[in-house]
C-alpha cells in the first residue's frame, strides 16, 4: 500500500487512491461537495468510514472509461442469460474481487459503440487521441490556508487541457447544465485545476465530455464560464475550511450544528409564492 507524505503526482490504482493513502486523511472533490448542503459533515464522515461496494449502476461508467481512456479495470464478459443463479453470482463476485467489471455481452457491445462514437466526434475524438495524454494520475497537495491534504484524480490530462469524461442518460446541453448544478461539477473544475497548479503541472483548461448511454450515444463537450467556476471555487473554499475545522476538533456536525432552539422551517420560495397567491 502506497503512503503519501509529500505533495506530488503518484502512480497508483483507483482502489489505492480511493482508500486514501494520506495518513490522517485527505479531502477529494467529491468529499468537498458532500460537506456542503444538501450534505453535511456528519454524512461525509459516515460515507468515508463506510465506503460503498461495487454497484452495477457504476459499471457502465467505469467500463466506458476503460475503453475511452485506456486505463481501468479489466472488462470480463459473463456468458449467461441469467445472472440470478448461484453459480453465476459466484462468478460475478469473483470477477469483482479480482478488480474486474463483469458485463453481459450486449453491454460490452454497447460500451464499444459508445467509445466508437467518442472517437468519431469532431471535438471529443481529438481530445482523447490515444497517446496524446495521461489517464488517471493521482495528485496530492496541501491547502496553503489550512494545511489540510487535498487530492484529485483527473480522467485525462494533456498539455494545457484536463478533460473529465462522464456518462449520462441525457447529454443535451440543458440536461448537462442541470447536472452541473445538481452534482456540483462546477466545484470539480477549480478543485482539479488548483491541484494541477499546486503540484507544478501548470495552468490547464478544464473540459467536460458528457456522453449519453443510449443510442446514438450523443456527446456534449463543454467548458464552464467564469461565473460558474467562481461559484465553484468559493464553495470549495468553504468546504475545505469546514473539513479543516472538523479535523481539528474531531466534531462532524449535521446540518444544524449546535442547536439551542427548535428552528422554524419555511416553504421553498417558489412553493410559498405559488400557494400564497392561491390561498392567502
Amino acid at each position: 500500500m502506497i503512503t503519501v507524505t509529500e505533495p506530488g503526482i503518484y502512480d497508483m490504482t483507483a482502489e489505492e487512491y480511493h482508500q486514501d493513502p494520506v495518513p490522517g486523511g485527505s479531502l477529494s472533490s467529491t468529499g468537498a461537495r458532500k460537506l456542503l448542503s444538501p450534505g453535511c459533515p456528519a454524512l461525509y464522515r459516515w460515507e468515508r468510514d463506510h465506503p460503498q461496494g461495487a454497484k452495477k449502476t457504476f459499471d457502465y461508467g467505469h467500463a466506458a472509461h476503460k475503453l475511452v481512456l485506456g486505463e481501468g479495470p479489466d472488462l470480463v464478459v459473463v456468458d449467461a442469460a441469467r445472472w440470478d443463479t448461484g453459480a453465476i453470482k459466484e462468478e460475478v463476485a469473483a470477477i469483482r474481487a479480482a478488480g474486474g467489471i463483469p458485463l453481459k455481452a450486449h453491454e460490452l457491445d454497447q460500451i464499444k459503440a459508445m467509445a466508437a462514437v467518442i472517437r468519431q466526434h469532431p471535438i471529443a475524438g481529438p481530445l482523447f487521441t490515444p497517446g496524446s495524454g495521461l489517464a488517471e494520475e493521482s495528485i496530492f497537495w496541501r491547502d496553503p490556508a489550512t494545511g489540510v491534504w487535498l487530492r484529485c484524480r483527473p480522467d485525462w490530462r494533456r498539455p494545457g487541457i484536463c478533460v473529465d469524461y462522464k456518462t449520462t442518460t441525457d447529454a443535451s446541453p440543458a440536461a448537462v447544465a442541470k447536472s452541473v448544478d445538481t452534482y456540483g461539477y462546477h466545484q470539480q473544475d477549480p478543485f482539479y485545476t488548483k491541484g494541477l497548479t499546486a503540484t507544478g503541472l501548470g495552468d490547464h483548461r478544464f473540459l467536460f465530455a458528457f456522453q449519453d448511454k443510449n443510442p446514438p450515444y450523443l456527446v456534449t463537450v463543454i467548458e464552464l464560464d467564469d461565473e460558474a467556476r467562481a461559484i465553484g471555487a468559493a464553495k470549495n473554499r468553504r468546504a475545505v475550511d469546514i473539513y479543516a475545522e472538523c479535523q481539528a476538533t474531531g466534531r462532524w456536525p449535521d446540518w444544524h450544528g449546535d442547536l439551542t432552539e427548535i428552528p422554524y422551517l419555511s416553504l421553498p420560495p417558489w412553493a410559498a409564492k405559488r400557494d400564497a397567491e392561491e390561498y392567502l
